[in-house]
């Protein structure tokens, strides 16, 4: 292998010669013509016209002159350069070599005693670097124009016609970079920027045809196939505007992932990414500075359970990148902790990682697992989540939701752990569903075990999650690839959403935050319309609402809400040092009937008793029932 790489660079090395001697070789041309047109031209360009003393002058230093020039050229790099790339640094190179080349001349001409017409040195030059730089410029037009005729003869029309949206500095670097490789299939027809001072103007003789609400009209116009969002540094409120007037079009849609491309200099087509809903939202990425305030879990045990489920898994991911002592993973579906064990091993080869199998809802298998690895810190995420499902079996969410969770909590306290995590939800809140009900039971039981045990017990409350298993997003590109319909339950529901990083970050920060019996409420920004949603990912699969893919409207589920709430009027609000997060009063109550209650509410789900949700109901004063 060493010797062919070895081979490759002598056959590079013998191919740069050829092409610096052919170089070299016009370049002494270049020099002879430059210097008898430069006499001429005193002359009145008249060979036979010029003085003999002149010429012979000429003649005896042309020799000198030549190697003279061909050391400078070689020194200025004027034979390294990739001439079919030439650009600003080759000028310069071409300016500086010449320049020097005039100086010497005129110094070498004079100590050797060869006069010549002032005005010569001064034709000479100008001529020379006139033509050299047009046998170097000229590799590139005539590689330009065999392309041309390339793509004429390989078909034109397959080409796809792309407007780039943005004439700022990202935009330039994406039309230049398009422009420039013969190997992307894109022609940069026109560009929009909303800066009315370029309008008309040029970007490598591209026109910049008007602002935004020219796009659909453009869109036409040129009949442009692909649009490249390239104004990183905008705001997201800005770029959703600008998007959704894209989709309208049915245009592929492109876009860079962000400022940073433009800071680092890697602005370029291969940074592009499909536009995404997440792009839609309106909103800022949250941001966490998790260096900040990780250190309590460096060095503990930490135990995530669910940690083979969406959110579960990802605050693996992020716990595991801040050297806990070790990891346990705990879920009962063994495919999804096995795919989370393999991508662990292979990020944090190092990390001391536990994958474990078991149900919440086993009482010896989990006192097992705290009486062998004691963890310090458990976050809970495992549950049962599917409103419509949960609704059809009700015992089972108890089961699993309330029960896991009193016997996670109650092995947390017996066992030392300092702090407990409980994952919860906005749908705890006024619950209308079993689901949020047994939630909300969660919450209670991490709050009575907070007043009773050393150990740390706190809630923390979000909103639905972009992508999590079973979320609208994966359900809606399903349908879309199926070709429809796309079911919306109403078409006025809206829904608070968050990214599954986002909150994790958010969880592990509010974790730091915990001083015992807290219930933190995460910051979801604005509520989007779940029908904007869909018809905003119909468009961006390329397709047109209720033309191309039918939007249906199915009516609410049993125990729906068109909306969900983050906190009960009577829990107040206090906030934190991270705007983001909140921390809601707890609720007064009576740990004692509340745990006699549980045992009740106990025996009755485990003989699947029929009125479950009256059960929860009186437990839960704020569960509104539905028939």
């Amino acid at each position: 292998m060493e010797r062919q790489d070895k081979k490759q660079e002598h056959l590079l090395d013998l191919q740069w010669v050829r092409r610096a001697l052919l170089l070299a070789l016009f370049d002494i041309g270049i020099i002879i013509a430059s210097s008898l047109l430069a006499l001429m031209a005193r002359f009145d360009f008249s060979y036979a016209g010029i003085e003999v003393p002149y010429l012979s002058n000429l003649y005896h230093y042309l020799p000198i002159g030549i190697a003279l020039n061909l050391i400078i050229f070689y020194f200025c790099r004027m034979y390294h350069s990739l001439w079919k790339f030439v650009g600003v640094h080759e000028v310069g190179y071409i300016l500086i070599a010449n320049g020097i080349a005039f100086l010497v001349q005129i110094a070498s001409m004079y100590m050797l005693q060869y006069s010549m017409p002032r005005s010569y040195f001064f034709f000479q030059i100008l001529l020379q670097t006139a033509m050299v730089s047009a046998l170097r410029f000229s590799y590139r037009f005539l590689r330009h124009l065999k392309e041309v005729k390339e793509q004429k003869f390989s078909g034109w029309n397959k080409w796809k016609r792309v407007m780039v949206v943005g004439a700022g500095e990202a935009g330039r670097a994406i039309i230049k970079e398009i422009m420039d490789s013969k190997f992307l299939s894109m022609k940069i027809c026109c560009v929009i920027d909303d800066d009315r001072n370029k309008a008309g103007r040029y970007i490598n003789g591209i026109p910049i045809v008007g602002d935004r609400s020219t796009i659909l009209k453009n869109v036409e116009e040129y009949k442009i196939k692909s649009i490249i969002l390239a104004i990183p540094s905008a705001p997201l409120e800005e770029k959703k505007e600008i998007l959704e007037i894209c989709q309208m079009s049915g245009c592929e849609l492109k876009t860079l992932p962000g400022m940073y491309q433009l800071i680092d200099g890697e602005v370029n087509v291969s940074k592009l990414r499909d536009v995404e809903i997440t792009d839609l939202l309106g909103r800022e990425p949250i941001q966490v500075n998790l260096d900040e305030i990780m250190g309590y879990v460096k060095d503990k045990v930490v135990m995530v359970t669910g940690g083979g489920g969406s959110i579960g898994s990802e605050l693996c991911r992020q716990i595991a990148a801040y050297q806990p002592k070790q990891l346990i993973v705990f879920d009962i579906y063994e495919n999804n902790a096995y795919e989370i064990q393999q991508e662990l091993q292979r990020h944090y080869p190092e990390l001391n990682l536990e994958t474990l199998i078991g149900s919440v809802r086993n009482t010896h298998r989990i006192n097992s697992i705290f009486e062998t690895y004691h963890p310090d810190i458990v976050y809970h995420a495992a549950a049962h989540k599917h409103v419509p499902l949960m609704e059809d079996s009700p015992n089972e969410a108890i089961k699993n939701n309330v029960f896991g969770t009193y016997k996670t909590a109650k092995a947390a306290s017996d066992n030392g752990v300092k702090r407990f995590v409980l994952i919860s939800t906005d749908k705890a809140v006024n619950p209308t569903n079993i689901m949020g009900a047994s939630k909300r039971l969660c919450e209670m039981i991490v709050q009575s075990f907070n007043k009773i045990s050393d150990t740390e017990f706190v809630a923390v409350r979000f909103g639905n999650v972009l992508g999590s298993n079973g979320s609208v997003i994966p359900l809606f590109k399903k349908q879309i690839a199926e070709g429809g319909p796309v079911t919306v339950t109403d078409k006025n529901i809206i829904r608070y959403f968050m990214t599954i990083p986002e909150a994790v970050s958010l969880v592990l920060q509010a974790g730091a935050y915990a001083r015992g019996g807290e219930i933190f409420v995460l910051e979801m920004g604005k509520p989007v319309k779940i029908d904007d949603m869909a018809r905003n990912l119909i468009r961006l699969s390329g397709y047109t609402p209720d033309i191309d893919i039918k939007i249906e409207y199915t009516g609410l589920r049993p125990g729906e809400k068109l909306y969900e709430e983050l906190l009960m009027a009577e829990e107040g609000m206090k906030e934190t040092a991270n705007k983001l997060i909140h921390i809601g009063k707890p609720i007064e109550m009576n740990e004692d009937e509340f745990f006699q209650q549980l045992a009740d509410l106990k025996e009755a789900c485990y003989q699947d008793d029929v009125q479950i949700k009256e059960k929860v109901a009186e437990m839960v004063p704020t569960y509104h029932m539905k028939a």
